[in-house]
C-alpha cells in the first residue's frame, strides 16, 4: 500500500453514517453476520475498522473526527417533509452497532460529533471550513454530495468498491472529471434533484439535461438570467417548478456554519494501544488488535 507522506499536520473527517452503512450492507449481502459469543451483531463494526484503518494508513493523518447524523429530522425536513422520506428503517441487526461503532472511536481518542437538527455532512462542512485554513483535510465519504466541498486544501476521498480502493478530489481532479467547479454540484443537484434524498428538482430535467446547462451558463442564476435562450420546453419546465428548483438547490447545500465543539488539538490521533486492545478483546475481534498493531503491552 502507497502510504502519503506526512510532512505536516493533516485533518481526515469520517463520514460515520456513510462507512457504518456501506460496511454493514458489505457483509449482510453474503447471509453471514457475524457476532459476539453474547450474540451482538458486530459485522458493521468490523467491517467499519477495515475501511477507516485502510484510510489511516494510507492517507496517514495526525488528526481525525468522525460525523455522525443524530436522527431523521432535521432543518431539511422542516423545509421539505419528504427529504430523504424513501429510506427505509435501518435493520434490526444494525441498530446496535451504531453505539458500539461510536465506543471504538472513543476507545481511539477520535471524537465522536453530532449536531441536532443537522446532518453529518453539515458537521462535516463546518469542520472543514474551520480546519482547511491550518491544515489540509481529507473527507472520507461514498456521498458524491460532499465535492462541493473541495478546495485547494480540502480533497474529498470517495470510496469505491472494495477496500482500498478510492477516488481522491481537488478541485484540479474535480474539473478534469466532471468539468465542474465545487460550487456547480449544488446547482445541478438543484436542477436533477436527488432520488436518494427524495427531492425532484425540475420534473422532466435528467442529469444529462442539468450538467448541459451549468456547464453553458454556468449556475442555476445565470440559466434563470438567460431563460430566453433555452428552448421552450426546457424553459417551461423550469418555470413550471421555480419554486421547487430553489428549494432543491437548499436543501443540496452543505451547511459549513454549525455550532460545533471540536477542538483541533482533540482530534490529534494518538492511541492508547492497551484501551483498544482492551476493546476489541471486548468485542471479540482479535485480528483487528494484530493488523492495527495495538497488543496490550501490560500483559
Amino acid at each position: 500500500m502507497t502510504v502519503i507522506p506526512n510532512s505536516k499536520d493533516s485533518m481526515l473527517l469520517v463520514d460515520g453514517m456513510a462507512l457504518m452503512f456501506r460496511a454493514y450492507y458489505a457483509s449482510a449481502a453474503t447471509g453471514y453476520i457475524r457476532r459476539t459469543k453474547a450474540g451482538l451483531p458486530t459485522n458493521a463494526v468490523y467491517g467499519f475498522m477495515r475501511y477507516f484503518w485502510d484510510a489511516v494508513q494510507k492517507f496517514n493523518p495526525t488528526h481525525i473526527a468522525c460525523c455522525w447524523d443524530l436522527g431523521s429530522k432535521t432543518f431539511r425536513t422542516e423545509q421539505f417533509a419528504a427529504y430523504k422520506g424513501n429510506r427505509s428503517e435501518a435493520p434490526d441487526e444494525l441498530i446496535p452497532q451504531f453505539a458500539v461503532i461510536q465506543e471504538v472511536m472513543d476507545s481511539l481518542g477520535i471524537p465522536n460529533i453530532s449536531a441536532p437538527g443537522f446532518e453529518a455532512d453539515d458537521c462535516i462542512g463546518t469542520l472543514a471550513a474551520r480546519f482547511c485554513e491550518q491544515m489540509d483535510v481529507y473527507i472520507l465519504t461514498g456521498d458524491h454530495d460532499m465535492l462541493q466541498l473541495v478546495n485547494e486544501t480540502t480533497s474529498v476521498i470517495i470510496m469505491k468498491k472494495g477496500h482500498g480502493n478510492y477516488s481522491v478530489y481537488t478541485p484540479q481532479s474535480l474539473m478534469e472529471e466532471k468539468q465542474l467547479a465545487p460550487a456547480q454540484i449544488v446547482d445541478l443537484k438543484g436542477l436533477m434533484g436527488d432520488t436518494s434524498d427524495n427531492y425532484p428538482g425540475v420534473r422532466g430535467i435528467g442529469e444529462k439535461t442539468a450538467l448541459k446547462l451549468v456547464l453553458e451558463f454556468g449556475s442555476v442564476d445565470g440559466i434563470l438570467s438567460n431563460l430566453d435562450k433555452l428552448s421552450k420546453s426546457i424553459r417551461t419546465k423550469i418555470e413550471a417548478d421555480l419554486d421547487m428548483l430553489h428549494l432543491s438547490r437548499q436543501l443540496a447545500e452543505i451547511r459549513c456554519d454549525v455550532e460545533l465543539v471540536c477542538d483541533q488539538e482533540a482530534c490529534r490521533l494518538e492511541l492508547n494501544h492497551a484501551q483498544v486492545a482492551a476493546k476489541f478483546e471486548e468485542l471479540e475481534m482479535a485480528s483487528i488488535i494484530n493488523w492495527m498493531g495495538v497488543a496490550a503491552t501490560n500483559e
